[in-house]
């Protein structure tokens, strides 16, 4: 890379999410999504997280890997705008960017040390699709990452964006019970770009091993079928 700099890639994130849609815009939304954080061969050494099992959060540094562009723009559309408003790409956390990186703040739930894959961080609301490289990971200090003061911007006029959801128990109940919650309050983060609105439109989500096809009208979200992936 230019002037030296090169980025290695310390560990990939294992989540529910094979694919990017439905998965939260932002780390939090959804707090009892559980992801778990491998490190590649190089970084399983326990000294790498030595003192970390004191911090209650951390700070994961990213690639969008599948968003990856030759090319990037000053502005972009965010979704959640209903993609007719540009804004500064550095006004946004678009993923398309001059430098595809991605900042997330997750709930370290438990540091596991095992014997084949050395030291595994399990988190909690990560907002990261399965496989997702990690850069870098630094702890949360919130004495000081913590600003009371701040302002949203436009993010904060279009934070409230969730949808009611209608799911017949007798398809919710293929799921996993420890699946069943956390699907529930995905599909209430609305995972539809900002500008589909078609009520007649069947959307397909894919979570922990199934298929969720659902449609969404009138501000009520509608799952219609739950299905088991085929291997």
């Amino acid at each position: 890379m230019e002037n030296g700099w090169q980025l290695q890639i310390i560990a990939r994130i294992h989540s529910d999410f094979p694919t990017k849609f439905g998965i939260p815009r932002q780390s939090g939304l959804v707090q009892s999504l559980q992801a778990s954080i491998i490190f590649e061969p190089p970084f399983r050494n326990p000294d790498v997280v030595r003192g970390l099992e004191g911090y209650s959060h951390i700070w994961l540094i990213w690639g969008f890997s599948e968003n990856i562009r030759e090319n990037w723009s000053a502005t972009v559309r965010p979704p959640r705008l209903g993609s007719n408003t540009r804004v500064g790409v550095f006004a946004s956390r678009s993923p398309f960017r001059p430098n595809p990186l991605g900042l997330s703040s997750v709930r370290l739930a438990q540091l596991e040390f095992t014997t084949e894959l050395g030291p595994i961080l399990h988190v909690a609301g990560a907002d990261l699709m399965d496989g997702t490289p990690i850069f870098d990971i630094k702890p949360y200090l919130p004495h000081n990452d913590v600003h009371l003061e701040a302002t949203g911007g436009f993010a904060a006029k279009v934070r409230d964006y969730s949808v009611a959801v209608a799911c017949p128990e007798p398809l919710l109940a293929k799921l996993p019970p420890e699946k069943r919650a956390t699907l529930l309050e995905v599909l209430r983060q609305d995972p539809r770009p900002g500008y589909q609105n078609d009520p007649e439109r069947r959307y397909g989500l894919e979570f922990a091993g199934f298929e969720i096809k659902f449609k969404v009208a009138s501000g009520l979200l509608t799952v219609c079928s739950i299905e088991r992936q085929k291997v």
